[in-house]
């Protein structure tokens, strides 16, 4: 079976990864090894070090959906989220500013 990475590469990359863990040093370490970041991507995550980017909004927050945000209205207010049917098509604003008043 062909080896893709040697071991002295493996320790490379995950010293430089641990080191600085974004999408720069993974593309650099692809560069550096002639290889796909895809590649790259597989290697590190098969050692356990690879972390996934939490998506986020513009805002900075994590997002959340406007059903998500009903459900919790629901739950505070003591109601079933049938009783609020109809509230998930409100604008997003609106939802967050009505839950941050109760």
């Amino acid at each position: 079976m062909a080896v893709n990475y040697t071991e002295e590469q493996v320790k490379q990359m995950i010293e430089e990864y641990s080191a600085k863990p974004n999408r720069e040093t993974v593309e650099n370490l692809a560069d550096m090894f002639d290889k796909s970041i895809k590649s790259i991507i597989g290697k590190l995550s098969r050692e356990g070090v690879y972390k996934k980017t939490e998506y986020v909004t513009k805002t900075g927050e994590k997002p959340e959906t406007k059903l998500e945000i009903v459900q919790e209205l629901a739950d505070k207010l003591e109601l079933s989220t049938t009783a609020l049917a109809g509230l998930e098509k409100a604008p997003k604003q609106s939802l967050k500013n009505l839950r941050s008043a109760i």
